[in-house]
């Protein structure tokens, strides 16, 4: 059966994350299908490449879907017709039947803003931090430390159903700009556990206000624990920006 995937992007303040799940309030996953299977007039169900939690954002994202019929012409603007305000689709594309979103994606890219200066047109995308600046040479620090690990048990939330908690950091570091306050917190791995960044990010945040010793780290790596992590950064600051394929995954010839 034909398959197609998705791109698209989100505000995810008003969203209980990505994922479908019981009990739970809207969703990216909920709102896309419901919008796919009026357009379509059949039951359609998206799967994602990145399970972005509650309140995380996603600059682009991925999903796809199969349908045996033949897309309406316009279906792009269509979806982003009905479709919420703070959800937006910028590309369908047809690809081999049994491609997928998740398994198939290489790589992604996120990024953690922290804004120093308090800013009403961009709190919903930062976390405004209205202490003493973090020093960014030691924050690079203890990048660098993260860059050479593997093993990231201790900074993924329980009941994340992984089989591995190895990940392959490509690059990750911080980077300041001046004029806008804007601490940025820049990470591509080819996975990510549930909640890792956030944990990565106030792992940093804590070393770089002195609460914790940067020597702490190799031992909370070692055990392999979450509990000797905090997660607590707030959602709002971390965006999806990028998911990756492998060069020339979208021929179809």
């Amino acid at each position: 059966m034909p398959r197609y995937f998705i791109e698209l992007g989100y505000r995810g303040t008003d969203f209980h994350g990505w994922q479908i799940q019981k009990n739970t309030g809207r969703t990216v996953q909920s709102v896309l299908n419901e919008a796919l299977t009026v357009l379509l007039r059949q039951n359609i169900e998206t799967l994602g490449s990145s399970r972005t939690d509650a309140g995380v954002h996603a600059k682009y994202n991925v999903a796809h879907f199969t349908t045996a019929d033949e897309l309406p012409e316009g279906l792009i603007r269509k979806l982003n017709f009905i479709l919420p305000g703070d959800v937006v689709v910028y590309d369908i594309k047809k690809v081999r039947d049994k491609a997928h979103a998740r398994f198939d994606a290489i790589a992604r890219y996120y990024e953690y803003h922290i804004s120093y200066a308090k800013n009403p047109f961009n709190h919903l995308f930062a976390w405004y931090y209205p202490y003493k600046p973090l020093d960014l040479e030691v924050l690079n620090q203890v990048a660098a430390i993260y860059k050479a690990q593997r093993d990231f048990a201790s900074f993924g939330k329980k009941h994340s159903q992984v089989k591995t908690t190895f990940c392959d950091i490509e690059f990750c570091h911080w980077d300041f700009d001046d004029q806008q306050q804007l601490l940025t917190y820049k990470v591509k791995a080819n996975r990510f556990l549930r909640g890792m960044v956030r944990a990565m990010v106030q792992t940093s945040v804590q070393i770089g206000r002195g609460n914790i010793s940067i020597d702490r780290l190799p031992e909370i790596f070692s055990a392999r624990l979450n509990t000797k992590t905090d997660f607590s950064a707030p959602a709002n600051g971390l965006m999806l920006m990028k998911v990756f394929y492998p060069q020339n995954y979208f021929n179809l010839s």
